[in-house]
């Protein structure tokens, strides 16, 4: 066997038909069994993520309807909301903000913004929205616009390459729907 050079035992070795199912076996079913849990993880990555957009449309379409002032308890329910529709015990983050468009200034400020829940993000400030043109859609004079926004952590079951602790992020932008704006009320 190792009297002939390598490449000709190569040949010899990728032409033998005379194998054995242990060895074919023992060489497939880790790769299968890889396959089924990425599968799996992947599969479920995506179900974690829809799960929270439609959370996230469900909570910015309910705020949209608001005619009455929103207050910190009508938050904290829509995150109990969110919570529910996401159908986990997962560390889910919601922030909530209206910002107006002002033409003659040509510039975006924050009227309100809130969040709920445990995690990196916090209230937005005027100046980070203040040349958000690539970020928020064309308004009028005056017009606002409703920021739901939401981040989960996705914990993987198996290790299949996805990485640990992988960030969801999601972010939808309604306008009022009934009232011209959403009112924040603090009591």
């Amino acid at each position: 066997m190792f009297t002939l050079p390598f490449t000709q035992w190569l040949k010899r070795f990728r032409s033998d038909e005379a194998g054995t199912v242990t060895v074919e076996a023992v060489i497939c079913l880790p790769l299968l069994f890889w396959a089924i849990m990425a599968s799996f993880e992947f599969f479920e990555l995506h179900r974690y993520n829809s799960a929270r957009d439609k959370a996230t449309y469900t909570i910015a379409d309910m705020i949209s309807r608001e005619m009455q002032s929103v207050s910190p308890s009508y938050l904290d329910n829509a995150k109990t909301v969110f919570d529910t529709i996401a159908d986990d015990n997962g560390e889910n983050e919601i922030r909530v903000s209206v910002i107006k468009y002002d033409a003659d200034a040509d510039r975006f400020t924050v009227v309100w913004s809130q969040t709920r829940g445990q995690g990196p993000l916090e209230p937005l400030t005027t100046q980070q929205m203040q040349d958000a043109h690539g970020s928020l859609p064309i308004m009028g004079d005056g017009e606002e616009v409703i920021v739901m926004e939401s981040r989960s952590i996705y914990p993987p079951l198996f290790d299949v390459g996805i990485g640990g602790n992988t960030a969801i992020e999601t972010r939808v932008l309604t306008s009022p729907r009934f009232a011209p704006q959403i009112v924040w009320d603090d009591s």
